[in-house]
């Protein structure tokens, strides 16, 4: 039984019971194994990730699972509710332990101006909530 002693806590602490905190996920590290993959990087299981499901724990397996379809490391990190850097530096380990695939974007794509043009006029012509485009 606990019991209010009047003491304040710190901002953060205790607040949220069940919140991990991101290093602890990460183990401290803030960069995957080898180069940092950008957010818009594809990510996939493996088969034999997928049948090794049993071997992995917590945020690794929900990862692996979440990767049955391809999917950018942004949207998997929005699904899963993880930090988008806690996300990179997991799938960088699963992927050296073969559990993800990944497919990092051609340099030339996030450079090319006109991609990026029609990208944003695309964004401009999506109607607003209100039926205004």
């Amino acid at each position: 039984m606990s019991r209010d002693t009047g003491e304040k806590r710190p901002a953060g602490r205790g607040t949220q019971p069940g919140v991990v905190r991101p290093f602890l996920l990460t183990e401290g590290r803030v960069v995957a194994p080898g180069a940092e993959l950008p957010m818009e990087t594809q990510v996939v299981a493996t088969t034999e990730g997928l049948r090794q499901l049993g071997a992995l724990a917590f945020e690794r397996r929900a990862i692996v699972e979440a990767c049955g379809v391809p999917q950018s490391l942004a949207e998997l990190a929005v699904r899963l509710g993880l930090h988008l850097n806690v996300v990179r530096v997991l799938a960088g380990d699963l992927r050296a332990g073969r559990f993800l695939t990944v497919h990092e974007p051609r340099a030339a794509i996030n450079t090319d101006v006109d991609v990026l043009r029609r990208v944003i006029n695309g964004l401009r012509a999506i109607p607003t909530a209100a039926g205004r485009a």
